[in-house]
Formats: C-alpha cells, sequence, structure tokens
C-alpha cells in the first residue's frame, strides 16, 4: 500500500505517519511538506526525526518512508510525485492553518488551501488515466471553523455552512466543495475530516493552549477571550490520528445513480472529543499540570495572570462536534480525558525545552 501524506512535518501529519510506521510495517510512504516559516521550524524539524527514527527502527518488511520537501501549490512536483509514486491513499493535511494569521496573510491561504488542493485532485484525477488504477482514497483536512456564525449546536455534518467568518473558514468550505465536485465528476472516493481543536505534545505553537503555557511561564499575563465565555472542544491527538486511521482503511463505496452517473463517493465527518471544555476551566487544568510539572510555583497567584477581554475578529464562542456520524460508521470514539491530554503536553513541554525556558520550580 503506498500512502502519500502532505503537510508530513505538521502536527497531524507527523503523529498520523508514525502511527502508521508502527501499526503498517509494509507501507510505503512519502511524506511532502513545505517546512515554511509560520511557526518555528525546529519544531518541523523535531517531529520529522521523530518520523525518521520510528522508521528506521520498525522498518523489518518491505515498507519504506521518504521525505520530499516542496510545496503542494507546485504543480509540477505533484504530478511528478504522484506519477513516480503511484499512491493508493492520499492523506491531504498540508494547509495554511490559523484564523488571525488570515487577516493579515490571504496571499499563503490561497496559494496553499486553494491552488495547492486542487493540484492534489487534478492528480488524483488523473491518476486513473490509461487504465490505471489510480488513487483508491483522498483523504483530506478540513476545519470546524467552516461552521462560523451557525448557532446550532452540536455542529453537525448536516448543517449548512454559508456563513464563515474568516478567510481561512472559507477556504476550508471552498475545499469541500471542490472534493465533493471531483468525487462526482471523476467518481474519486473521497471523505473529508472536519478537524475541532487538536492538542497535545509537540503541537502547533500558534494555538492557545501552547502559548499560554509560554506566557505563563514567562511569568505574563494571558488573555482569555469573550471574557472567559468561550466552550471548546479540545481533542487529544492521538484521538484524531486514530480517526484518521479507520477512515483511511474505508473508502467510499463507488455506485451508478438512476442516471447512469456515478454517485459522488464521497463523506464528510466531524472528528472532535464531543464534550467541549470551558476555557476558563481549561486554563485552570493547564495551570494545575504545569504546577505538578515543577514549572511553575504553587503558590503562583493565577488569577492575577488572567486578562479577560472581547471576543476578537474571526473567532467563534463555541466549537462543538456532533460525532455521532462517525461512531455509528466506524465505532470510533475519542477516550483521552482533558487532563490526562494536558499533562502529556506538559511532560512533552518540559522536556523539549529543559535547560532553555524552563524556571525550574
Amino acid at each position: 500500500m503506498n500512502i502519500l501524506v502532505t503537510g508530513a512535518a505538521g502536527f497531524i501529519g507527523a503523529n498520523l505517519i508514525l502511527s502508521i510506521l508502527e501499526n503498517d510495517p509494509d507501507a510505503c510512504i512519502t511524506g511532502i511538506d513545505s517546512m515554511n516559516c509560520y511557526y518555528d521550524v525546529s519544531l518541523k524539524e523535531y517531529r520529522l526525526d521523530l518520523v525518521s527514527r520510528k522508521a528506521a527502527s520498525c522498518r523489518k518488511g518491505p515498507g519504506t518512508w521518504r521525505f520530499i520537501r516542496g510545496n503542494i501549490a507546485d504543480k509540477a512536483l505533484i504530478e511528478k510525485v504522484f506519477s513516480e509514486f503511484r499512491p493508493d491513499i492520499v492523506v491531504n493535511l498540508a494547509a495554511q492553518a490559523g484564523v488571525r494569521y488570515s487577516i493579515t496573510n490571504p496571499d499563503s491561504y490561497m496559494e496553499s488551501n486553494i491552488t495547492g488542493f486542487y493540484n492534489i485532485l487534478e492528480a488524483c484525477r488523473h491518476s486513473y488515466d490509461g487504465g490505471n488504477q489510480g488513487v483508491k482514497h483522498l483523504v483530506y483536512a478540513s476545519s470546524s471553523s467552516v461552521y462560523g456564525a451557525n448557532g446550532k449546536i452540536p455542529y453537525s455534518t448536516d448543517d449548512k455552512v454559508d456563513s464563515p467568518v474568516s478567510l481561512y473558514a472559507a477556504t476550508k468550505k471552498c475545499d469541500e466543495l471542490l472534493a465533493h465536485a471531483y468525487s462526482k465528476l471523476y467518481d474519486i472516493p473521497c471523505t473529508g475530516l472536519r478537524f475541532f481543536t487538536v492538542y497535545g505534545p509537540a503541537g502547533r505553537p500558534d494555538m492557545a493552549y501552547f502559548g499560554f503555557t509560554d506566557r505563563l511561564l514567562a511569568g505574563k499575563s494571558i488573555k482569555i477571550y469573550n471574557y472567559g465565555n468561550c466552550l471548546r472542544d479540545f481533542t487529544f491527538i492521538d484521538d484524531i490520528v486514530e480517526g484518521v486511521r479507520l477512515v483511511m482503511a474505508s473508502a467510499p463505496e463507488r455506485s451508478t445513480g438512476a442516471d447512469g452517473l456515478p454517485v459522488p463517493p464521497y463523506r464528510l465527518y466531524n472528528i472532535g472529543n464531543g464534550k467541549p471544555v470551558n476555557l476558563l476551566d481549561f486554563v485552570t487544568v493547564l495551570q494545575e499540570e504545569l504546577v505538578r510539572a515543577c514549572l511553575l510555583p504553587s503558590d503562583c497567584d493565577f488569577g492575577a495572570l488572567r486578562e479577560l477581554v472581547p471576543m476578537q475578529p474571526g473567532d467563534v464562542p463555541v466549537t462543538y462536534a456532533d460525532t455521532s456520524a462517525l461512531e455509528r460508521d466506524f465505532h470510533f470514539t475519542p477516550h483521552t480525558g482533558l487532563r490526562t491530554g494536558l499533562r502529556r503536553f506538559v511532560e512533552w513541554y518540559r522536556d523539549f525545552y529543559k535547560g532553555k525556558d524552563s524556571n525550574g520550580f
């Protein structure tokens, strides 16, 4: 089985590859990542090093791992990779992420999320040329951000998502529409996954929990938006990876409609914890775990370090996933509790930054 993972040095991408290496020793994996500087590149290099070491330690079968540094917006590169590697499964995780960054840097979103994803779809389409078997399943990342101003909770994939509140959300909704059109026109088995607030060790530094930790350890206050009246469906990375791997292994079935044309083999799922947490409660658990890990003193005045501020542009007060479809089709339910997940993040943070920024209390 040839598996192509884009965004291979990213948080979800690297952890997915580590899981495939651990559980599917015969899989041949190619990873692509542009290694851009949206956040600290050394963290991406750290993840890739984990992947390389895992590949070296557990590869006893014919499986292989190789990494290509490149941009999915480079159409010639994508065509070359598909031609040479001939992937059976494509997992497109490469994207420019972040709601607030899209306000100041819109070009990067159009390049990666629109042009880049279009290149992936075109390559999947042409993988069938000449009677070739082609791509058996395209799995791609969408986002809970597509729900935008939707007032109904929990969010269901049956809801209309026509009111994005950020460019990032709009590009992800566009990806879903493009994927559905290509699935219909070219009979490409395709599954979209709307991720909900993924966190964990070696996560993205632009996410709130990572930024909170940085600031608290530096003795700085943290801003809690909407005056603390925010709910987030925090989902631990291991649960996300387990869900993605289950989806990868089960492509939507091809079928023909009454009109003699293909019924699009297309599915869309929420992949979240399904148990939203108040942001103030989240911060309390994070602070307790920082004390437990001896990164902050037990007598730290946490109240003085919390700054309650209004909602910021592009954000929403609640994310809450209806995961019933994923449970129904895959018998999958995330199982990692918030404290367990934050403890694992804090312990990783302590070990990773040991000797750099740790206060060592």
